[in-house]
């Protein structure tokens, strides 16, 4: 009996470890950028995923997917000169 009792935690981390998370392969991957403004592509600094870039309007800042070998996260898009790229918010 205690081995079920063991079992059935475990069988749900398991299972739960399956779920697709945001930023991942799910249904929110459609929200990426399809065609980037070319004042962007002219500046963007290379090694950056320009296939997978979104427009944050919170800060008004274009950010990109990496996808790394533990995560996936969003970056802050950034120039060869390290500064993020950025619009002026509308008056």
């Amino acid at each position: 009996m205690k081995k079920m009792g063991f079992m059935v935690p475990a069988a749900l981390l398991l299972v739960a470890g399956c779920e697709e998370f945001e930023g991942t392969n799910g249904p929110n991957s459609g929200r990426f950028i399809s065609d980037l403004p070319e004042s962007v592509l002219e500046i963007a600094a290379p090694h950056q995923n320009l296939e997978a870039v979104v427009y944050r309007e919170e800060d008004n800042c274009y950010w990109y997917q990496h996808v790394g070998p533990v995560e996936t996260t969003l970056l802050p898009l950034r120039t060869s000169g390290g500064n993020p790229i950025c619009t002026r918010p509308a008056a």
